[in-house]
């Protein structure tokens, strides 16, 4: 009997060489030539200003420049600590920003789950433009129709007030109703057109889905809270985490338009880091300490970022950003 011996082949396996930096570069030229006009964007305006950092810790003298003036390391973040503006100004612009964050995002899903359920075709988009006009209405125009509005002399306000025999109100002399004049103002302007992201998130659920639940005897108010929220739960997360990284950053021309930077009796309510800010540089040309509540400001948001990122990916790890 005669043996046959296999002769065993061990397979050949093809390394893969690593391709180089310079073909990866050209490999993606397209993507990276898109992204062109965003990287220029932020190496000009976030990077190249980075060094002006150090202007936080000096006395700055306008004969020397930044960098020969006197260095005094935290004796401006001391003196904001000390007069108490530091933590009047966290509050204020967090407490606002947390009202636009939440009340903006929640009205953005009503708005644009109303948007979907609307049948009428033509009436659906009258008014979404509607709803997306004052978006495109500058702060200063803003500014103006609230002044028209709320004017103490000439105001709508105060005139109707007058008409039905009531006595005027000295609305930009109380800061006690210009928290909600804020949000207000602010909701009407960007609930329209944040109702956008939420919409087309909502175009993107298969219908077929919504059809086998209406099949199944699921109304309206069953469909929208068991099928469309959960759908859009991804999308708020991605939005809130996105929102909370500038949730020490006030919308300046809002506030400014509204409430002036120089009424000192509506401070207490109204003043936020990006007004003040100004104040700081255009009135008292103290650019030092300017300089050190913008600091304080994106150190402060990069942590909250951070843990709010943490937060979820410890709760809901697929939503997290990183």
């Amino acid at each position: 009997m005669k043996t046959v011996t296999v002769q065993s082949q061990t397979p050949i396996v093809k390394t893969k060489t690593k391709e180089s930096r310079f073909k990866r570069i050209w490999k993606n030229r397209t993507l990276l030539l898109m992204c062109m006009p965003a990287i220029i964007f932020f190496a000009i305006f976030a990077y190249l200003p980075m060094p002006g950092l150090y202007l936080a810790f000096v006395n700055y003298d306008y004969s020397l420049g930044i960098f020969n003036s006197a260095f005094v390391g935290l004796e401006n973040f001391r003196f904001l600590v000390m007069t108490g503006d530091l933590w009047k100004l966290t509050f204020n612009t967090i407490a606002y920003n947390l009202a636009f964050i939440i009340l903006g995002n929640f009205l953005q899903i009503a708005v644009a789950i109303m948007l979907n359920e609307l049948r009428n075709k033509w009436f659906k988009k009258i008014s979404q433009t509607i709803m997306f006009l004052p978006h495109f209405i500058s702060a200063v125009l803003v500014g103006l129709l609230a002044y028209n509005i709320l004017s103490y002399d000439y105001g709508l306000l105060n005139s109707f007030l007058e008409l039905v025999g009531l006595d005027p109100v000295q609305t930009y002399s109380n800061p006690a109703i210009w928290p909600y004049i804020i949000v207000i103002t602010f909701l009407w302007q960007s609930t329209g057109y944040g109702s956008i992201v939420y919409f087309a998130a909502i175009m993107g659920l298969d219908k077929s889905i919504l059809e086998a639940a209406e099949i199944d005897g699921a109304n309206a108010f069953q469909r929208i809270r068991y099928i469309i929220i959960p759908w859009l739960k991804p999308t708020f997360i991605i939005l809130l985490l996105f929102s909370l990284g500038g949730v020490l950053k006030g919308n300046f021309g809002l506030f400014y338009n509204l409430v002036g930077a120089n009424n000192t009796m509506l401070y207490p309510t109204t003043d936020i880091i990006e007004t003040y800010v100004f104040r700081t540089l255009m009135t008292n040309f103290n650019f030092s300490l300017g300089s050190a509540v913008s600091l304080y400001q994106s150190i402060f948001g990069f942590f909250i970022v951070i843990t709010a990122n943490w937060i979820v990916k410890k709760v809901s790890p697929e939503n997290s950003l990183f």
